[in-house]
C-alpha cells in the first residue's frame, strides 16, 4: 500500500490554523472573518462567491444588515469617529467589531477586547444599531472595519474609515503687491473637512479685522460646502493696510500672507493670481456689487 504525503505551504498552514481559531471563537459568540468569507446578506455555498448573482431578499425572520447604513465614514483627526452597524432581527446573535489592519477583535457585544481605551461599543437596549466609537481619531485608525454577526456562516458588513486633517490655504503668492487706492482681495479655502468650519477669523497683524470699523470698506463673503471659501475685501487700500493677513478657521491651522501696498497712481490691483483658480460667477457678482455699493 502506497503512503501519501501532503505538503502544505506556509499560506495553507496559516489558513488551517485560522479556521481552527474561527471554529473556537464561533462557539463563544465572536469569530474572525476569512478572506473568502461572504459579506452582507449573501451566504457562500462551498466555493467562490459569484459576483454576478443577485442575492435573494431576506425573509422577515432572517437576520440581516440594514442596507441604508453608510459604508464610508470620514472623521477629523483628534475628534470622535462613529461607525454604525444596523442589524435587523438580531435575536440571540452576537455583534462584533473587527479592525482589518491587524485582524484585531475590538468589541464583542457591549464588551471591549482591546487595551486601547479609545475604542468602545455603543448600543441602546432594545435597539438594532451597534456603533463602534473611536475617541480622538488618529491617522493610523483609517482603514477597513468589519461588523460581524455570529451566524452560521458568519455575516459581515464593512465600513471604511477615512481620517482627515482639514487644511487652509490663501490662494496666490505668499507676498501680494497691490497699488494704493485699489482693492485688496484675499481668498482663503478650507479643504478636507467633513463639515464646514464653525467660524473663520481674519487677522491684520495680530488683531482681528473689524468689519464695522470707522475705516469702512471692509467686507467678507463666505461660501460653505465641500470646500469652504472665505473672501476678504478691503477697498481703497492705503499704506496702513500693508502687513500680514491671516486666515484662521475653527477646524484647521491658520495661514498667512504678506500684503505690500505700493505708492502708485494706477488704481488697478496688481495681485498675483493663483493659476487655475476660478471664482464662482455668483461670488464674483457679489464682490462686484459690494465694490460698487462701498464706492
Amino acid at each position: 500500500m502506497q503512503h501519501m504525503f501532503i505538503f502544505w505551504n506556509m499560506h495553507q498552514l496559516v489558513r488551517y490554523y485560522m479556521l481552527l481559531v474561527i471554529l473556537y471563537l464561533q462557539k463563544s459568540g465572536a469569530s474572525i472573518a476569512t478572506q473568502n468569507q461572504i459579506t452582507d446578506n449573501q451566504i457562500a455555498p462551498s466555493g467562490d462567491v459569484s459576483t454576478t448573482s443577485t442575492p435573494e431578499p431576506p425573509k422577515p425572520s432572517d437576520t440581516y444588515f440594514d442596507p441604508a447604513t453608510p459604508r464610508n465614514v470620514t472623521a477629523l483627526v483628534g475628534k470622535s469617529a462613529y461607525l454604525s452597524c444596523k442589524v435587523r432581527n438580531l435575536a440571540n446573535k452576537t455583534v462584533s467589531w473587527i479592525r482589518h489592519r491587524d485582524i484585531h477583535i475590538l468589541t464583542v457585544g457591549s464588551y471591549t477586547y482591546t487595551s486601547d481605551q479609545r475604542f468602545s461599543a455603543i448600543h441602546r437596549r432594545e435597539g438594532d444599531e451597534w456603533t463602534l466609537h473611536i475617541k480622538w481619531a488618529q491617522k493610523r485608525d483609517a482603514g477597513m472595519y468589519e461588523c460581524q454577526l455570529s451566524t452560521q456562516p458568519v455575516r459581515s458588513f464593512f465600513v471604511n474609515l477615512n481620517v482627515v486633517v482639514p487644511t487652509a490655504e490663501i490662494l496666490g503668492s505668499p507676498d501680494l503687491h497691490v497699488d494704493e487706492g485699489s482693492t485688496i482681495n484675499l481668498t482663503c479655502s478650507i479643504r478636507y473637512s467633513p463639515e464646514p468650519p464653525a467660524y473663520i477669523f481674519w487677522y491684520h497683524h495680530d488683531e482681528v479685522i473689524s468689519y464695522d470699523s470707522s475705516r469702512g470698506g471692509v467686507s467678507v463673503i463666505t461660501e460653505k460646502g465641500d470646500v469652504t471659501t472665505s473672501y476678504l475685501l478691503i477697498q481703497r487700500a492705503s499704506q496702513a493696510d500693508s502687513g500680514n493677513y491671516t486666515c484662521n478657521p475653527s477646524n484647521a491651522n491658520a495661514k498667512t500672507v504678506h500684503v505690500h501696498v505700493l505708492n502708485g497712481e494706477v488704481p488697478a490691483a496688481m495681485q498675483r493670481a493663483c493659476p487655475g483658480h476660478i471664482v464662482h460667477p455668483v461670488t464674483l457678482l457679489l464682490i462686484l456689487s459690494l465694490t460698487v455699493m462701498i464706492r
